[in-house]
């Protein structure tokens, strides 16, 4: 056997076991509905502009840093130094998140937006961490291209069956961020 006929079959069987999950996730209950919710009522304020100008002004602040730096960031966070915390909390863009997770009627219990590099740009409540790229929320939307949808497992969380949904954030149809949101599957219905 060749080694081009090795590659291919070895190509094949990963994306067979690439595949599986995702197929395993489609036939989740809760995934249709979540999935649909996302489309007919996030989605549409994705692409505010405050949203878009958030993202853009925090990849361009983030370029440069090394994996040291966002350790470092990280490491600041999960010690709640406000220098890191406060820029992320305290920001039009998490206001502006709030004031949608309040308006959904219970339905998303928080959000979080997600730079190209993984970092927090703004949310409706503390994360336990800053940097999510290490995740599958960010890794299975940004690390995908646009218009990913993700529909993570449900969770229980203070009597409550939550699913975290995340998704691809873009500008001009080019990956900028990713945004999760817990959502009470249970309201759905």
């Amino acid at each position: 056997m060749n080694i081009r006929h090795r590659f291919s079959m070895l190509a094949a069987a990963a994306s067979i076991l690439v595949a599986a999950p995702a197929f395993a996730q489609e036939e989740a209950p809760h995934v249709k509905p979540a999935t649909a919710y996302v489309q007919k009522n996030i989605q549409p304020w994705l692409s505010d502009p405050l949203v878009i100008a958030a993202i853009i002004e925090s990849n361009k602040a983030h370029k440069r840093l090394m994996q040291e730096d966002i350790a470092a960031l990280d490491k600041a966070w999960v010690a709640k130094d406000p220098a890191v915390v406060d820029p992320v909390r305290k920001n039009k863009l998490s206001e502006f998140l709030i004031v949608k997770r309040d308006a959904s009627g219970g339905v998303i219990t928080e959000a979080f937006v997600m730079d190209n590099r993984g970092l927090n740009v703004g949310q409706t409540d503390g994360t336990s961490d800053l940097w999510q790229a290490d995740e599958a929320k960010w890794q299975k939307t940004y690390g995908v291209g646009p218009g990913t949808i993700f529909v993570d497992k449900v969770e229980e969380e203070d009597g409550k069956k939550i699913a975290q949904v995340s998704v691809t954030i873009s500008d001009k149809d080019v990956a900028i961020g990713a945004v999760t949101f817990g959502i009470d599957v249970d309201k759905l219905k």
